[in-house]
């Protein structure tokens, strides 16, 4: 089928929309994609949520509000690539991320986005609410994509990893024998930009430029090393927020700019490598997909912080601005045809497990 998948993630950045021709299984023909950013006002407002979200009802109206306006900038992106579909794949927008493993019914994920608007003024169906089946069997609801991933990488080399940078770092692992293992590996663009804006004044930091101007500091990162988070084995997952408190105990408010932007970007890479220790063999290369890849520092950092390859996805022919609203498409197929879209090695599902909801026609 014809599939428009549509992602906006913890990096708040925007929402990317792309076309592809997919059964979930297989991938057929690659079509146009665009990223939409976020005007400023919305990208504060989303900000917000995130402090917000774990005391808001549902019915909030500055909740409600925010969700109409991210809703209505989706169905623009939709509007604009201008292309006939068959479903739409819509993630919404994740302002709060908090599952209990192995504990059905007590976990908690929460992702915004109307998607009856959605497919009314698209005209389109829309598969949505990809997570909470998982997390309401015990799963950890997260990643989602690595199912996506593996049949992306049907015909690279294995063992092979997809590092996808945002907001928050995950990696799905994928062996010769096509078994999967994935989990959210630490923090990656979300402290960093949230350190650019404060310090600058700037959304990001663009190039790595105030990243590669200072040094890591040893101690704030011996600090942030020892959390519990990354000694845990998977599966596990991250809430856009999980390491704010643990940044703000390890003393990182008190760096220069330059040099509290080296110490988290060499964090996100010494939380990645620490992340190889779960693989049970080692990759031959590293795929980066996410905005974090066009960050020099961040690259140059795992670079060293890994012994194996890291490349950015497009060596693979792949788009890495385009990958995650990819995934959302070949998700939506997944949806309409009632295949799995979470495993026990991607979210420690019981088994493997469909999910999502469809809406309009």
């Amino acid at each position: 089928m014809r599939t428009i998948g549509l992602m906006s993630g913890t990096s708040l950045d925007g929402v990317d929309a792309a076309w592809l021709e997919t059964d979930g299984d297989r991938i057929g023909r690659v079509g146009p994609s665009l990223t939409l950013p976020y005007d400023a006002e919305l990208r504060r407002d989303l900000r917000k949520l995130l402090d917000l979200a774990e005391a808001l009802p549902p019915d909030d109206p500055f909740l409600k509000d925010c969700e109409r306006r991210l809703t209505e900038r989706h169905v623009e992106a939709v509007i604009k690539l201008g292309l006939e579909a068959d479903l739409i794949g819509f993630h919404g927008q994740t302002i709060l991320h908090r599952p209990v493993a192995g504990r059905p019914g007590e976990g908690r994920t929460w992702q915004i986005g109307d998607a009856a608007l959605l497919a009314h003024a698209t005209g389109t169906p829309v598969a949505y609410d990809f997570r909470s089946a998982d997390v309401a069997a015990g799963g950890q609801g997260a990643p989602l994509v690595p199912i996506a991933h593996a049949v992306m990488a049907a015909q690279l080399p294995k063992p092979l990893v997809i590092l996808n940078l945002g907001g928050v770092g995950n990696v799905t692992w994928i062996g010769s024998d096509h078994r999967l293992l994935a989990f959210d590996t630490g923090p990656a663009n979300g402290p960093l930009d949230d350190w650019a804006r404060r310090s600058t004044g700037a959304d990001y930091d663009k190039d790595g430029r105030l990243a590669l101007a200072g040094l890591p500091d040893g101690a704030v990162m011996g600090r942030l090393l020892a959390h519990p988070y990354l000694q845990a084995p998977p599966p596990k997952s991250l809430d856009r927020l999980d390491f704010d408190r643990a940044l703000r105990d390890a003393g990182a408010a008190e760096l220069s700019p330059a040099d509290g932007a080296a110490t988290l970007v060499a964090f996100c890479a010494c939380a990645v490598a620490a992340a190889a220790r779960h693989f049970p063999e080692p990759p031959v290369q590293w795929l980066v997909g996410g905005g974090g890849r066009r960050n020099p520092a961040l690259m140059r950092a795992l670079a060293c912080a890994l012994p194996e390859p890291v490349r950015p996805v497009e060596v693979a022919g792949w788009d890495g601005d385009a990958l995650e609203a990819q995934a959302f498409g070949i998700l939506a197929a997944r949806v309409a045809r009632g295949l799995p879209l979470t495993y026990p090695g991607t979210t420690g599902a019981p088994e493997p497990l469909t999910g999502g909801r469809l809406t309009g026609g």
